[in-house]
């Protein structure tokens, strides 16, 4: 039975998701329709008899498919923030009706006679930036995926990605099943030495919530951070540690090894099919680095300048570990706990010093004002549009005359359904249509610490800056100002998403900034300078040894998608020897982390993982500019959004960064900031 409500413009609030009256048992059928629906569509625009345009091929093509867009993003939004297996189950069945339909598209010989007959003759055409970029874009995704191919071929490619899109669901489901499933309920205090007083409560309170006696252990973050980071007690860490590292490494049912392995050899035979050498030749023709070779020089000129320094610095670990407490061999589960000792009598910096600064509410106001402050934007908690958790908070976002900008919702909390991590993500893409501006629906999730019964959620440092992160994705969302939907927002290069999210994190280090928001939740009390003194001071800690870890994450990437992966076996063998290069503690064999690798194997990383890194260089310098003007400064935060947070993906990332820098980003700025090099 069809739903009408959901495959017509919903009649709502902002024409927001109406989660009030969707049910389970009404998306696959929804599916079917909206896909029928905008199979019409399509048909429409191959059986119009006048001769291919612009306006009536490449804009209607583009404007297609709107509901089906709709409750794609509410579906899969859910499975990702609160799944359940009925919502998995659904998710097997209705990924390859949605792959099969893309193939329909993207194999439809005459809808691609007519593109390629607007692209052809595109030097007779009066079009904008935008309209060429558009162009460019839907050709590519017809020549890139199989347009060109013979009959035989196209068959062979609907295999592949029917294939694909079932095996990334059931990796994910795989890992989101192990982090659920394991438990560590402790039932002697003496076993809690060490941590801190608000992860006991916590940890009581969700072994309450079980109806168990003690103190209950999770792989969530807010649970695991904290345990592998201040117990005391050195077998519990490795165990907790050993769980973390091993989720989908258990040869059982919920085991992602030979998944992994068909993924990537899928992937390859998927671009040797469209005449890639590899998947990462494939994917990187439309990003910034254009080719794995360049991916590889940057990675390794990066571990050239980290290596010293990172294996410095753990020497210094071993040292203290062994000084303090005797530890002969630094192991992964010493990592944290000595990592924050010695941070701890360096800089006379704890992460609980100074959580009672973060309060969640206090950090969420302080990133709206930051926003404020920057981009002349207003957030006014709503709450007259719907919801899919009672957790979720929903704001409309103005701008300084009030006019309506955004939707935004944001949701905190772990809970069962929700897999690990944050992220950024829409409900609905901004894009100009008949004269109207029709404004984005935006959302970050994230894992924080749940209030308790007697404290308020209060983050430590590294969640500010997660929340930040998320915030300036989600500020890319909101600002976007284009005409087209699939160049709106965060539709731009994977190894240039990453700069409006990353730039956002450098207010977290700044006085002026943290004044805004960091007050003691007891007693109103402002964030004390030698705090900020000691933030700002720390920042640099251990930088050798997380840029190694950063980078060992994408040349493992890169090793996965930059090569034939037919002759590989063994995920753990072939993970370890990849490692070498970037290994500092001993190796475990009961640890692997291709097989809950989510980024590139579930997510839209894959090939991609390096971008962290890449956005890293963009966004050292594009601070280093607010830094010289004022960090507030509104002339730069103008140009910041007027030529990237509105533009989306309408020009090449460079033009559009060099349009707001006045230059091409200097790496010195990245080394600079991260101590690697001397100033």
């Amino acid at each position: 039975m069809i739903k009408k409500a959901l495959v017509t413009p919903f009649k709502t609030n902002y024409n927001a998701a109406p989660f009030r009256i969707i049910q389970n048992k009404d998306f696959l059928p929804t599916f079917k329709e909206a896909i029928k629906m905008a199979k019409k569509e399509i048909n429409s625009i191959v059986n119009n008899p006048e001769n291919p345009t612009f306006k009536n091929t490449i804009e209607t093509l583009e404007f297609s498919g709107e509901q089906l867009d709709r409750i794609s993003s509410i579906f899969f939004n859910l499975n990702s923030a609160e799944t359940n297996e009925e919502i998995q189950k659904i998710a097997q069945e209705v990924s390859p009706l949605l792959s099969e339909f893309s193939n329909d598209i993207t194999l439809n010989e005459d809808l691609f006679k007519r593109v390629k007959a607007v692209y052809d003759s595109q030097n007779n055409l009066e079009l904008t930036t935008e309209q060429t970029t558009l162009l460019d874009k839907k050709y590519k995704s017809f020549s890139r995926n199989g347009a060109n191919l013979p009959e035989d071929k196209k068959t062979k490619l609907r295999e592949i990605d029917k294939k694909l899109s079932q095996l990334k669901l059931k990796f994910g489901e795989n890992v989101l099943a192990e982090t659920n499933k394991f438990e560590m309920l402790i039932t002697d205090e003496t076993d809690l030495a060490g941590l801190p007083e608000g992860a006991k409560e916590a940890a009581k309170q969700m072994a309450e919530s079980k109806n168990k006696a003690g103190w209950l252990f999770t792989l969530d973050y807010p649970s695991f951070i904290p345990f592998v980071t201040y117990a005391d007690n050195r077998d519990l860490r490795k165990k907790i540690t050993l769980a973390a590292g091993s989720k989908s490494f258990k040869n059982d049912t919920l085991d992602n090894q030979k998944i992994v392995l068909q993924i990537v050899n899928l992937r390859h035979e998927r671009a040797n099919l469209l005449g890639y050498k590899t998947h990462a030749h494939f994917v990187l023709e439309e990003r910034m680095a254009e080719t794995p070779e360049t991916v590889l020089k940057f990675s390794t000129d990066l571990l050239e300048k980290a290596k010293p320094a990172a294996k410095r610095e753990f020497k210094q670990l071993e040292n203290f570990a062994k000084k303090l407490d005797n530890i002969d061999h630094l192991e992964k589960w010493d990592g944290s706990y000595y990592s924050e000792k010695l941070k701890q009598k360096l800089f006379s910096l704890d992460d609980e010093l100074l959580k009672p600064y973060f309060k969640l509410e206090n950090v969420i106001n302080g990133a709206f004002t930051v926003a404020n402050k920057l981009f002349d934007l207003h957030f006014e908690e709503i709450n007259d549009i719907d919801k899919y958790h009672e957790d979720v908070l929903t704001y409309k976002v103005t701008d300084s005359k009030g006019n309506y900008i955004s939707l935004f919702y944001a949701d905190f909390f772990p809970r069962p359904g929700k897999r690990n991590g944050a992220w950024m993500t829409s409900y609905k893409p901004q894009y100009i249509k008949d004269g109207e501006n029709s404004r984005p629906h935006i959302s970050i999730v994230c894992n924080f610490t749940k209030p308790t019964k007697t404290k308020p959620s209060l983050l430590t440092f590294n969640e500010v800056t997660t929340l930040f992160h998320e915030f300036g994705h989600a500020l890319h969302g909101m600002l976007a100002n284009t005409t087209y939907p699939s160049l709106s927002g965060t539709s731009v290069y994977w190894d240039f998403v990453e700069l409006p999210s990353q730039i956002l994190e450098n207010w977290c280090y700044e006085k002026e900034a943290l004044e805004l928001f960091a007050t003691h939740y007891e007693t109103g009390e402002v964030i004390p300078m030698e705090l900020v003194d000691k933030i700002k001071e720390s920042a640099t800690f251990h930088e050798g040894m997380q840029t190694l870890r950063q980078l060992s994450f994408g040349l493992l990437d890169m090793s996965w998608h930059g090569q034939d992966p037919s002759k590989i076996k063994d995920v753990k063998a072939f993970e370890t020897e990849t490692f070498k290069r970037t290994t500092l503690y001993p190796e475990t064999k009961e640890t692997c982390m291709s097989t809950s690798f989510s980024h590139i194997f579930q997510g839209g990383y894959s090939s991609g993982y390096y971008s962290y890194k890449w956005a890293e260089v963009l966004d050292a310098d594009a601070f280093e500019y607010f830094k010289e003007k004022g960090i507030f400064n509104k002339t730069v935060a103008n140009k910041f959004k007027k030529h990237v947070l509105s533009q989306g993906g309408t020009d090449n990332p460079m033009t559009l960064y060099k349009r707001f820098r006045g230059q091409e980003p200097k790496p010195e700025a990245l080394l600079k900031r991260a101590g690697l090099i001397k100033t």
